[in-house]
C-alpha cells in the first residue's frame, strides 16, 4: 500500500455530540473526515487572504507610526519606545494562541486570530479620541489594542502548522512533496502583498481621513475571512491525534492503541505542549530556530517595521515620506518574488540551507544601502529591495521548516513559540535602537549595529538546526 493510500484509509475524531464509546466499538478507521485536493486548495486560498489582511494591519502601524507620533506630539525616541511596549504585548499574544490552537484545533485558531486582528484595527482608529481625554490613558489603550493585534501576527504560525498537516495528507508522494515549499510560499507571500496594500492605502486614505481612517478600513476584510471560514476543514493529523486522546481519556485504552498504530502515532498520554517543546527531539529546533528567529527579527524591526522611519529621518536616508512609501511598495513587490524564489529553492537544497544563505546575503545588501549616498535614490531603492528580497522571502521556507520540526501534538505550540520569539527580538531591537538614538547616534548607525549584524548572526546560527530532507513527509 502506498503512503497516499495509507492516508486515505485513516479516520478523524468524532465530532461534537458523537458517542465516544460508539467510535471505540468500531476500531477500523473511517474516511468520513478525510480531506480532498479541493479542500486543500480552498484552505490554501483562505490562509493566504487571512495572512494578507493580518499583515495589512500589522505593517500599517509601522508605516503610520511617524504620522501618528507627529499627531500625538511624540519624539522619535518616544515613538520607538511605544513601539517596543506594543511589541511586548504582541509577543505574549503570539505565544498564547499556540497552546490554544493545539487544544481547540487549527481551523478555530485561524478564525480567532482573524477576529482579534480586525478588532484591534477598529479600536486603533479610536486611539486619538482616547488620547485626547487623557494622554496616559490613551497610551495604555494604544498598547493594549496593538497587543491584541498580535493575534494577526500569530496567524502565520497557525497557518504553517495547519498547512503543513494538510499538505502532508495530500502531497505524500515524494515527487509531489518536493513542491510543498513552493505552494506554501504562495500563501506566505501574503506578507509583501499585505505590505503593499498597507502602503497603497496610506496613499489613498491618509489624505482623506488621516491615520484613523486607514485603521478603520483595515478591519473590513475580516468579515470576508470569517464568512469564508465555513469552508475550512480541520487537518486530518490533528483530528487523528484528538481521536486517540479522546478514546484514551474515555477509558478505551485498547481501541486507542489500535487507532494509534493504524495512524502511526503514539497512544501514550502526552505531556502538555508547552512542556513537550523543551524535551527530546523538539528541544534543539526550539532553541536553535527560536534564537535565529529572534536575531533576525531585530533586523526586521530595523529595516521593515521601522523602514519608513529609517528612510525619512534626517539622520537616516533623508527621503520624503511620499518617496519612502514608493520605496516600500517597490521593495515589497520584490519581496513577493523573494517568497516564491526561496520556497522553490527550499524544495531543492533544503529549507534550512536556503534560510541561512539568504540571511547572510541580506545583511550584505542592507550594509551596502546604509553606505549609499543619501541623494542616490535609484541605488537606495535597488539595495533596499534586494535586502527585503533576502530578508522577508526566506520566511516562506522558515515557517514551513518550523512546522516540519515538531510533531502534531506540539506543532502549533512550537511554531507559535518560535514565532513569538521574533517579537522578543523586536523588543530587544526596539530597546537598542531607542537607546542608540537617545544617545545622539544616527539612524544609519543604529540600523548598522542592530539590523545588519543580527541578521548576519541569524543566518549563521540557523545552520545548527536539524536539517529536514524536503522529499520527506512527517505524518506524526
Amino acid at each position: 500500500m502506498s503512503t497516499s493510500e495509507h492516508f486515505e484509509n485513516k479516520t478523524t475524531p468524532p465530532q461534537g455530540g458523537t458517542d465516544t464509546s460508539t467510535a471505540a466499538a468500531d476500531s477500523k478507521p473511517s474516511t468520513a473526515h478525510d480531506v480532498t485536493s479541493r479542500d486543500v486548495k480552498i484552505a490554501s486560498w483562505i490562509c493566504f487572504f487571512a495572512w494578507t489582511f493580518a499583515v495589512y494591519d500589522f505593517v500599517l502601524f509601522g508605516n503610520l507610526l511617524p504620522q501618528l507620533a507627529a499627531s500625538l506630539g511624540w519624539s522619535e525616541a518616544h515613538s520607538t519606545e511605544v513601539n517596543t511596549w506594543v511589541t511586548a504585548g504582541t509577543a505574549l499574544m503570539a505565544f498564547a494562541i499556540g497552546p490554544l490552537t493545539d487544544k481547540i484545533g487549527r481551523r478555530k485558531g485561524i478564525l480567532v486570530a482573524v477576529a482579534g486582528a480586525a478588532l484591534a484595527s477598529l479600536l486603533t482608529a479610536t486611539v486619538g479620541w482616547v488620547y485626547g481625554i487623557a494622554a496616559g490613558l490613551g497610551l495604555v489603550f494604544l498598547v493594549v489594542v496593538r497587543s491584541i493585534a498580535g493575534l494577526g501576527y500569530a496567524e502565520q504560525a497557525i497557518n504553517a502548522a495547519y498547512l503543513n498537516e494538510m499538505f502532508a495528507h495530500r502531497y505524500s508522494d515524494p515527487a509531489k512533496a518536493r513542491r510543498r515549499g513552493l505552494i506554501y510560499s504562495l500563501v506566505q507571500s501574503g506578507w509583501p502583498v499585505g505590505s503593499v496594500l498597507a502602503a497603497s492605502s496610506v496613499y489613498l486614505l491618509f489624505p482623506i481621513g488621516g491615520w484613523e481612517l486607514c485603521f478603520a478600513v483595515a478591519a473590513l476584510p475580516a468579515v470576508f475571512i470569517l464568512w469564508a471560514g465555513r469552508w475550512l476543514k480541520e487537518s486530518p493529523q490533528f483530528r487523528r491525534r484528538q481521536e486517540v486522546d479522546e478514546l484514551r481519556r474515555a477509558g478505551h485504552a485498547d481501541e486507542a492503541r489500535e487507532r494509534a498504530v493504524a495512524y502511526g502515532i503514539s497512544s501514550e498520554k502526552q505531556s502538555s505542549p508547552i512542556t513537550a517543546v523543551f524535551r527530546g527531539k523538539s528541544l534543539r529546533p526550539t532553541l536553535v530556530i527560536g534564537s535565529a528567529f529572534l536575531l533576525n527579527w531585530v533586523g526586521v524591526l530595523a529595516f521593515s517595521i521601522l523602514g519608513t522611519s529609517l528612510l525619512t529621518a534626517e539622520s537616516g536616508k533623508n527621503i520624503s515620506f511620499d518617496n519612502a512609501l514608493t520605496i516600500l511598495i517597490v521593495s515589497n513587490a520584490t519581496a513577493f518574488l523573494g517568497y516564491l524564489f526561496h520556497g522553490w529553492l527550499g524544495d531543492r537544497i533544503g529549507r534550512r540551507n536556503t534560510i541561512g544563505l539568504a540571511w547572510i546575503v541580506c545583511s550584505m545588501c542592507f550594509f551596502a544601502m546604509l553606505q549609499a549616498p543619501d541623494g542616490n535614490y535609484p541605488l537606495i531603492v535597488a539595495l533596499y529591495s534586494a535586502g527585503l528580497f533576502f530578508l522577508i522571502g526566506p520566511f516562506s521556507a522558515l515557517l514551513f521548516f518550523t512546522g516540519e520540526s515538531f510533531p502534531v501534538h506540539t506543532r502549533a505550540t512550537g511554531s507559535s513559540l518560535i514565532n513569538a520569539s521574533g517579537q522578543v527580538g523586536a523588543i530587544i531591537g526596539g530597546v537598542l535602537i531607542t537607546a542608540t538614538l537617545s544617545a545622539g547616534q544616527s539612524w544609519e548607525t543604529a540600523t548598522l549595529w542592530w539590523g545588519c549584524l543580527p541578521i548576519l548572526a541569524a543566518g549563521l546560527l540557523v545552520f545548527a538546526a536539524p536539517n529536514v530532507d524536503p522529499r520527506t513527509v512527517r505524518t506524526d
